[in-house]
């Protein structure tokens, strides 16, 4: 819940900043000479990229987080019992031994978003974060598939 007000205030903060972008993009677009307008322009397509790519961020969060219920509820997700140092990281070698079994589960199994979801968290735990983000892009499209 912590987590949800946080992502709520910074959504806050972000459209006063982008209302504000927009105040200035629209100075630009009626002020004298075409750089101005160019700016002008430039300034307002910038709050439609963010929007756009918060959006798809946000969207991502919710899937995944409706996924982790639905894995949760049926006692599918991966337990969290892989040894830690003392600054409570994970220890490599064994997140690198979990994630060959996560890896195999998810070829034996490619049409299982469970398997995927999981995959996911071992790459997330083994330190590849562009590789856990397209396995949870690949769990969440199969979850939604009919």
């Amino acid at each position: 819940m912590k987590t949800k007000a946080v992502v709520g205030l910074l959504l806050a903060a972000m459209a006063l900043y982008l209302v504000l972008l927009g105040q200035r993009g629209y100075v630009l677009l009626t002020a004298d000479g075409w750089v101005n307008k160019a700016l002008g322009v430039g300034v307002l397509l910038l709050p439609v990229v963010v929007v756009w790519a918060v959006g798809r961020e946000l969207a991502f969060g919710v899937r995944t987080e409706a996924m982790a219920r639905e894995l949760a509820a049926a006692d599918r997700l991966p337990p969290d019992d892989l040894p830690r140092n003392e600054a409570g990281r994970i220890d490599r070698s064994a997140a690198d031994a979990a994630f060959e079994k996560y890896r195999a589960e998810a070829e034996a199994a490619p049409d299982d978003y469970g398997s995927w979801f999981r995959l996911a968290c071992a790459y997330d735990v083994a330190g590849d974060r562009k590789r856990a983000r397209a396995a949870m892009r690949r769990a969440a499209a199969l979850h939604r598939a009919p």
